[in-house]
This record gives C-alpha cells, sequence and structure tokens, in this order.
C-alpha cells in the first residue's frame, strides 16, 4: 500500500458513495482503514458529494464528522484526496438502499488521489 499523502490545505477532502472517477485523470485507488480515513478528516474540511441520505448517514457514522446528502457534481483536482464507499454487493437497478441494508452488505473504504 502506497503511504497516504495528505490533500492541499485549500482542497477539500470529496466524500463519494462510490468508488467514482469524476474527471479525466491519472489516479490512485487504495483501500483505507476507517481510523485512517477518520484521521484524514478529523482535520480538514470536506465536501460531500453524496446523492442519498441513508448513505450520508451511514459515512457520517463511520467517519464520526457530519456527512451532507448533497446531490453535486464533483470535479476532483489534481492532488486532491476523496473518501469513497464501496458496498460489498453490486446492488439490483434502481434499488435505493436503507443505511441497515447497507450495513448487512458489507463495505469498504477507498481513498482515491487524483493525481494528474
Amino acid at each position: 500500500m502506497q503511504p497516504i499523502s495528505t490533500t492541499p490545505a485549500s482542497l477539500p477532502i470529496g466524500i463519494f458513495n462510490g468508488t467514482v472517477v469524476t474527471t479525466d485523470g491519472l489516479y490512485r485507488v487504495q483501500q483505507i482503514s476507517v481510523e485512517a480515513a477518520r484521521a484524514l478528516v478529523s482535520n480538514q474540511a470536506i465536501t460531500s458529494a453524496v446523492g442519498h441520505q441513508a448513505a450520508a448517514h451511514l459515512i457520517s457514522e463511520i467517519l464520526g464528522v457530519f456527512v451532507a446528502e448533497n446531490r453535486i457534481q464533483f470535479i476532483q483536482q489534481p492532488g486532491q484526496l476523496a473518501i469513497a464507499i464501496k458496498l460489498n454487493i453490486r446492488p439490483p437497478e434502481g434499488a435505493v438502499l436503507s443505511k441497515e441494508e447497507m450495513l448487512s452488505i458489507g463495505y469498504t473504504l477507498r481513498l482515491i488521489e487524483r493525481l494528474e
């Protein structure tokens, strides 16, 4: 696993409810522990691009910070970090899961770094 860098202070950490590439570029994606993710967001601003209320609630609990439901078009900048929740299985098409359903499916966290 590569060492975790920090996002420049002027760029908030993006929060996603799925592993996404927001624009063209070179990215590094790696699994991140809950503890490491909490440490990253504990002293840096975040921007939520989480489009579903239940996912926002779950991610808030996981990270220990408030993550708003926020359906925005987020463009990750070079050097900027993002944290995404990745469910262990892909839900059926059109499914909107509750927080409890997401917990029962299971998840991992991913750190997405846009390198260039």
